[in-house]
This record gives C-alpha cells, sequence and structure tokens, in this order.
C-alpha cells in the first residue's frame, strides 16, 4: 500500500462548509471572505488580515504594497519554496540571498548586515518547515536599519517563538493554504498586518485595482485578479477552527518520527529549539556528512520503490536554471545551503498518517541507509 507523502484532512465539516456556499448566490467576495479575514485575526492577533488566491500572490501584493520595485534588492534566504525569490522578481526587484543557519535552517541573522546597501528596501525571512528560530533577531536588525520585513509564514501557522506567534514579526507576513499546508483551502494565502494604509492597498491590488467607494468599473491603480472566493473561505474557517485538533494530529506523527529514529548517528532529526513551538508542516531528516549526494537520490529511489513517497526538500534556490542563468550563481555560494540541501529528505506526514505507516517508513529508511553507504 502506497504511504503518500502528504494528504490534505478534509471531513463533513468542511464539505458541509463547502456546500452551503454553493447553495447560496454568494461565490465571491461574499460573506465568507470577511469571516475567514476575521477568524485569522483573531486567531494571530494582528489588526487586519487580506484573504488572496496563493501564498506566492501575497508575497508580491506585500512588497507592491510597501512600494518595492524595479531595481530595489530584498534580503531573503536560499534555501525555501521558490516563490519567496520569484515573488521579489515579479516586482522587478532583487532577491540578496543570505546563507542560513546550520540548525535552525533559517536566514542566518549574523550574514544579514553584511548584504545590506542603499538598494535594499527589504527583509523577506522565511519560517523553515514552520520553526520560527531567529525572527526576533532578524526583526531587531531591520529596526536598526529602517527596513520593513515581509514575513514568509507560509509554513509556520501556529508556530511561535518566546510565546510570540508566526506571522506576528514582520510589518506584513504571509500564510498560505496549499493542501500539504496546516490547513488548506485548495488554493489561498492570506496576508496579515496592523497597518490599515497596507492593508486597504492589497485590497485594492487583488481586486483589480479598485478603490474604496469606486464601484464596480472604478479602477484607481493598476490591479490583479487575486481574489479567494467564498467557496475556498468557507473550507478555510472549519479547517481554521480545527486548527488545535489539526496541530496536535501533526505533532503525535513528529514525535512517532522523533522516537523511532533516535539514537541512529547517520540521522540528523528534527526537534524544537528553546523557546519554540513548532507546528509540523513537513518532517525532514538529514543524512550525516557522510553521505553523498548520489547516495541520499538512491535512498530516496529504494523507498519511492517500497510505494513509500518521499522527496528531496529544498534544492537550492540559487541553482534553479533562470537563476543562474540570470544571476550567475554557482555551486559554494552559499556553502551551508548547499551542503544541507544534499541531504534532506521528507518523510511521509500529514494529519492521519498512522503510528504502523510511521514505523514502516522507520524501518525502510534503516534498510535504505543500509544498503547506500
Amino acid at each position: 500500500m502506497q504511504i503518500y507523502l502528504s494528504r490534505p484532512d478534509i471531513t463533513e465539516k468542511e464539505v458541509e462548509a463547502v456546500c452551503a456556499v454553493l447553495r447560496s448566490n454568494n461565490l465571491s467576495l461574499g460573506p465568507k471572505l470577511g469571516q475567514f479575514e476575521r477568524a485569522f485575526t483573531e486567531y494571530i492577533g494582528t489588526k487586519r488580515a487580506v484573504a488572496v488566491n496563493s501564498g506566492t500572490s501575497g508575497l508580491f501584493l506585500c512588497m507592491l504594497a510597501l512600494g518595492i520595485g524595479q531595481d530595489d534588492e530584498v534580503i531573503t534566504t536560499p534555501f525555501t519554496f521558490i516563490a519567496s525569490a520569484t515573488s521579489i522578481m515579479m516586482t522587478g526587484a532583487r532577491p540578496v540571498f543570505v546563507d542560513i543557519d546550520p540548525v535552525s535552517l533559517n536566514i542566518d541573522p549574523a550574514q544579514i548586515e553584511s548584504k545590506i546597501t542603499d538598494r535594499t528596501k527589504a527583509i523577506l525571512p522565511v519560517e523553515v518547515f514552520g520553526n520560527p528560530a531567529g525572527f526576533d533577531k532578524v526583526c531587531d536588525i531591520a529596526e536598526k536599519h529602517n527596513l520593513p520585513v515581509i514575513e514568509d509564514s507560509c509554513e509556520a501557522l501556529g508556530s511561535a517563538l518566546n510565546g510570540k506567534k508566526a506571522g506576528t514579526f514582520g510589518t506584513m507576513s504571509v500564510f498560505a493554504f496549499y493542501p500539504n499546508k496546516q490547513i488548506t483551502t485548495g488554493e489561498g494565502g492570506m496576508i496579515l498586518t496592523d497597518d490599515d494604509d497596507l492593508a486597504d492597498m492589497c485590497i485594492s491590488l487583488r481586486n483589480q485595482g479598485r478603490g474604496k467607494g469606486g464601484g464596480w468599473l472604478g479602477h484607481e491603480r493598476l490591479g490583479y485578479n487575486y481574489r479567494l472566493s467564498d467557496i475556498n473561505c468557507a473550507l478555510g474557517i472549519a479547517q481554521l477552527s480545527r486548527i488545535d485538533e489539526i496541530k496536535a494530529k501533526r505533532r503525535q506523527v513528529a514525535t512517532w518520527y522523533q522516537e523511532m529514529l533516535a539514537g541512529d548517528d547517520r540521522l540528523i532529526v528534527p526537534a524544537e529549539p528553546d523557546g519554540c513551538e513548532i507546528s509540523w508542516f513537513v518532517f525532514v531528516v538529514r543524512l550525516a556528512d557522510r553521505f553523498t549526494l548520489e547516495q541520499r537520490d538512491r535512498i530516496l529511489e529504494a523507498m519511492k520503490d517500497k510505494k513509500i513517497q518521499v522527496s528531496n526538500y529544498f534544492p537550492p534556490v540559487q541553482l534553479q536554471p533562470f537563476m543562474v542563468e540570470r544571476f550567475g550563481y554557482k555551486q559554494g555560494d552559499f556553502p551551508v545551503t548547499d551542503s544541507v540541501c544534499k541531504s534532506t529528505i521528507a518523510l511521509p506526514f500529514h494529519n492521519n498518517l498512522a503510528r504502523d505507516q510511521v514505523a514502516t517508513v522507520c524501518k525502510t529508511l534503516a534498510e535504505a541507509m543500509d544498503n547506500n553507504l
């Protein structure tokens, strides 16, 4: 039987919520949009929330709202999903990469200041795998240099650092709801901020540049169709109402992995850093340095042959072909990122993964390592 890398957790509550919208006359820009946004502000604790059609769109609109554009620079991490960087490039700005901390795998705060120039307009850190470690230090640096922080919280819904929730560190923050995330709307994202002007700008930009009271055919600025339908919002409301249950399920799966993989010196097994509460997004182990990239890839293939879905997570953003072509990056530019990316194995991870399935994954991983070292 196949063990899947990720699966959404949809119950009858979500099905009924979506069906209720389908039975109504409000499929988009209806009451569920506002309800979803309010539910988010109540959960995270920010003043405003703006729902959009993806996390990528959310990051892009944050930069537009902050006035970031052609030839500006935004500091970010090369160890992330591609959208953290491409959303910067979509504005005409350049992503300036800073290598990662080898423990947290987040952007290394100690290296940020050396990359700040007179063209730097923001810092975009990512809570990689839901881990907010170091975000307080990033924000201290940003405040020192009077730079806004665009917090990429797309993997971190429900995480916290020293009691402060992910999504409340940045000037603006963005969550995403793809089906592998803690909660899903199918596709979707949410911008959060305490700044009314920034929120209002994002509302206009997501809706074809319409302004307040300007009517359906009144457009104050260049805008986009980044709206999130009431169908998606209804799904999101139901999912968010279950967030504590969802987090607990995911924590249980993570705990099983930690227990079953403990003591194997061939692996670096993820754990919560001091002061952090991780809302587990994925479960990514790393192979010890004695494994080569080729051995890692053979381990991945061996597990897939046993009907266990696994993946590398992430490849280096700066070594994607279009990045190399445009900016000339090469192996070794960010050595910690390069080293980490060669060793990652994302194991099956979702809410309803059973203990015996976790045991099968761990046993198969051990056998694959035995056969490829």
